[in-house]
């Protein structure tokens, strides 16, 4: 049985291989990475907003460093109408005043109030630091998490479908309906690589992207998560495989997957957009999982584990059934 099973992963190995998956999948590692730290790092380090102060009597004597003087009014709406994230203040009566380009409320409420607390010395405020990321820290841990989430969910999800297609084609299927093989080497083999695969991408990506010494803290449960993840969209990618006669006609099911259930999670994640059904949506509770690991606050509760080890196994025997079916078919 290990015999067989060590065949079946090299053939796989081999097959992926052929059809450049592992070269799509380093393609992929290597655009993530440039993304993080030469695009999304630098754009969010401008976000921090330029504050302007005119103050031809000298009234802000506790104004930051921070803030850029000007010598008049004009030479203020000059750097603003060029800067328009930015903020001015004018002091020339003896009283600031917040001057600003609209954008949005909550911004613009956020703007000023970062403008003024530049007005007066930090000693006379008391901060609680709380969490061990710094800014830059956590902003790599959120897309490292993200781009994981995307890669196992869309493309590790179309690349088992092309493969599985590829293997129609040729008559694999056929072959090992008659060959004597248990038929669930065939799945597990196939759920294999692409686990092992995906491990390797998540450790990679976590590395190049969050740091060795924090990658040693998370990676175990960030692995976790992606073995759940990973499993769970082999699986649903094989299923269609199997139920689905072509690729034209699972080019539907991957939109559906790929978008309509994975972008409700996104929102419900990171914006203030919050279904009330969230909390049943699967992926959700995954990609949650996934970023707690990044954030070192692993999912401690068995119920969780549990339900994911369920749904894995439902999953296993609907695919083991549909490829059984398949073979009949090819028979």
């Amino acid at each position: 049985m290990w015999k067989d099973f060590c065949s079946l992963f090299k053939k796989d190995c081999q097959i992926m291989i052929n059809g450049k998956f592992f070269l799509v999948a380093f393609g992929s590692l290597l655009i993530y990475t440039l993304f993080i730290n030469f695009g999304y790092i630098d754009f969010m380090e401008m976000q921090l907003y330029n504050v302007y102060l005119y103050d031809p009597q000298g009234t802000q004597r506790e104004a930051s460093e921070l803030i850029c003087p000007v010598a008049s009014l004009e030479e203020l709406e000059a750097v603003l109408s060029v800067d328009t994230n930015g903020v001015g203040i004018d002091a020339s009566s003896g009283t600031p005043n917040i001057i600003l380009y609209y954008g949005s409320e909550k911004v613009d409420n956020h703007r000023a109030d970062y403008a003024s607390s530049l007005l007066h010395s930090s000693d006379q405020y008391a901060a609680q630091i709380v969490g061990t990321n710094t800014t830059e820290q956590k902003q790599r841990k959120e897309m490292s998490c993200e781009f994981l989430f995307i890669e196992i969910v869309a493309v590790g999800f179309l690349g088992i479908a092309s493969v599985l297609f590829k293997e129609k084609q040729m008559g694999v299927i056929r072959v090992h309906a008659v060959l004597p093989l248990k038929k669930s080497l065939f799945v597990l083999s196939k759920l294999a690589v692409f686990l092992l695969s995906d491990f390797v991408f998540a450790a990679l990506l976590t590395l190049l992207n969050v740091g060795f010494s924090d990658t040693i803290r998370i990676l175990p449960a960030v692995l976790a998560q992606t073995a759940i993840l990973s499993l769970i969209m082999a699986l649903v990618g094989f299923g269609c495989t199997m139920l689905l006669n072509d690729f034209k006609q699972f080019s539907l099911a991957y939109l559906v997957i790929a978008l309509f259930a994975a972008t409700p999670v996104f929102l419900s994640a990171n914006t203030s957009v919050k279904m009330a059904w969230i909390d049943w949506h699967p992926l959700y509770q995954v990609y949650m999982g996934l970023k707690n690991a990044y954030f070192e606050t692993p999912v401690k509760n068995p119920f969780y584990y549990i339900c994911s080890a369920c749904g894995i196994a439902v999953l296993f025997v609907i695919v083991q059934t549909a490829f059984r079916k398949e073979m009949g078919k090819e028979g």
